[in-house]
């Protein structure tokens, strides 16, 4: 059975832990604040800890911000290698809220990937709203996540994970459509940061 780490208490990464155990997947919740970790895993039957323990699950989700995501690669030099790895970040430049923070040839998730080679990195949720995670709709459509990545089995592993917690898991290609996915990403950010739609809303994918 397929084991998922979620690296980040914060609501987006209650969020997802709560879509791994609902999947029937065992969870590990890691954070700098420990209780934050217990209060997020405790729920599901998890276990919890600190940044920096070791990592127990096949899939790793860094539920962090953008600029979190070297602290935690500082924390697990060549950790990583073999585990599936879920970029989650939109890298938005939030001082103007009018750019994102990678080159406009790459992805946060290509610079992940490169900075961790032996990792298998998927990107996956960072178009969705954790409310529409949570709920498991979109107005009255399923709440899709979308996948990229290079390592096929990998972007199966997780696809299968959110269709077994009742989501929909579309396949969007390789790891360069990250780059499409955060411009995406970013996008409903700015429209639900404008009140033109709601954190209720955002990206549907209608069959």
């Amino acid at each position: 059975m397929t084991t998922v780490t979620v690296i980040g208490a914060g609501n987006f990464g209650s969020v997802v832990a709560g879509v791994a155990a609902k999947g029937g997947t065992g969870i590990q919740v890691l954070a700098r604040d420990p209780e934050k970790a217990r209060a997020v895993a405790g729920p599901h039957g998890g276990t919890a800890g600190t940044v920096g323990d070791e990592v127990t699950g096949d899939v790793v989700v860094l539920a962090v911000p953008y600029g979190a995501v070297t602290d935690v690669l500082d924390a697990y030099p060549d950790r990583f290698d073999g585990k599936i790895v879920v970029d989650v970040t939109n890298p938005v430049d939030f001082s103007t809220f009018d750019d994102l923070m990678v080159p406009a040839d790459s992805s946060a998730a290509k610079l992940l990937q490169d900075a961790a080679p032996g990792a298998k990195v998927v990107k996956a949720f960072n178009t969705n709203f954790g409310g529409t995670l949570a709920t498991g709709e979109i107005g009255a459509v399923p709440t899709t996540v979308l996948v990229a990545g290079d390592d096929a089995a990998a972007k199966q592993t997780l696809v299968d994970l959110v269709t077994a917690a009742g989501l929909r898991g579309v396949d969007a290609g390789s790891l360069k459509r990250a780059r499409e996915l955060e411009a995406v990403g970013f996008l409903q950010l700015t429209l639900a940061g404008a009140e033109k739609i709601s954190w209720a809303g955002g990206l549907a994918l209608v069959s």
